[in-house]
């Protein structure tokens, strides 16, 4: 029985633990937020999550790929199979061959994977000077304090460094990138895209809806996961007062 109640509880721990990694590799720790998809119970906001996409979309996907993700996965945010349609046929995908042997444009489908905005790594260098955009894909998973550290990114931006560091060419200061000096311009203003459903942009508002789709990204089954581990731990739990009680009864009438 005490193995059994052992292993409710550790596996109570893994559910509650955030996937990211934890050791900060030299960044200074950020503010801990309040995120719907935290804890033990916590899910994804998915009008937020709908807003980030709609970050992603205008802003982000500019420069960075998030080539593990088809569009037909935005259903899971509550999308509707004609408007993720519609954005799937906004983009033009390479397919091919055809009968001739060649190569050619179509619009999206569903079933394809989002549109990268370069063909290829040097692209991307070349038109960032020679900074590589990270895919988007798995970001919250790939960054210590994850969510926390993503949302500290990208309203951390200043104009200007502190006093008495010295600027550095081409770059730009962040109080939360491991340095502080970050290639990536500032991406977020105030009032940079117009939510449909009248939310106000502001960069805080923005920046914490664009990192709840991400998350969502990085850990889809992320709700499901966590629904099955709780329905497992309240298993163990009654296994383990039916068997407490099975002891009870068969050792009951052995005289100590």
């Amino acid at each position: 029985m005490r193995q059994l109640l052992a292993l409710a509880l550790a596996a109570a721990v893994a559910l509650s633990a955030p996937a990211s990694l934890h050791a900060a590799g030299g960044a200074p720790r950020p503010p801990a937020q309040d995120w719907s998809f935290g804890g033990l119970f916590g899910t994804f906001d998915r009008a937020s999550a709908q807003r980030g996409f709609q970050v992603y979309k205008q802003v982000c996907a500019a420069c960075h790929a998030m080539k593990q993700l088809s569009y037909r996965n935005l259903a899971d945010i509550g999308l509707s199979d004609a408007e993720i349609r519609a954005i799937a046929a906004e983009v033009m995908v390479q397919d091919g061959p055809n009968d001739d042997g060649e190569m050619f444009e179509r619009p999206g489908r569903p079933s394809d994977r989002f549109r990268s905005p370069f063909p290829n790594e040097k692209a991307a260098r070349a038109a960032n000077n020679g900074a590589y955009p990270v895919d988007l894909s798995l970001i919250i998973k790939a960054r210590p304090y994850g969510a926390d550290y993503l949302y500290a990114l990208l309203t951390g931006y200043r104009e200007e460094p502190p006093p008495g560091v010295p600027v550095m060419e081409g770059m730009h200061y962040n109080d939360w990138f491991p340095g502080h000096w970050i290639a990536m311009a500032r991406p977020l203003y105030d009032d940079q895209v117009t939510y449909a459903d009248g939310t106000p942009a502001t960069t805080e508002q923005m920046a914490r809806d664009v990192t709840t789709f991400l998350a969502w990204a990085s850990e889809p089954e992320l709700e499901e996961r966590r629904a099955m581990g709780v329905r497992v731990i309240l298993f163990l739990l009654v296994l383990a007062g039916m068997t407490y009680a099975v002891k009870r009864k068969v050792w009951a009438d052995l005289k100590h």
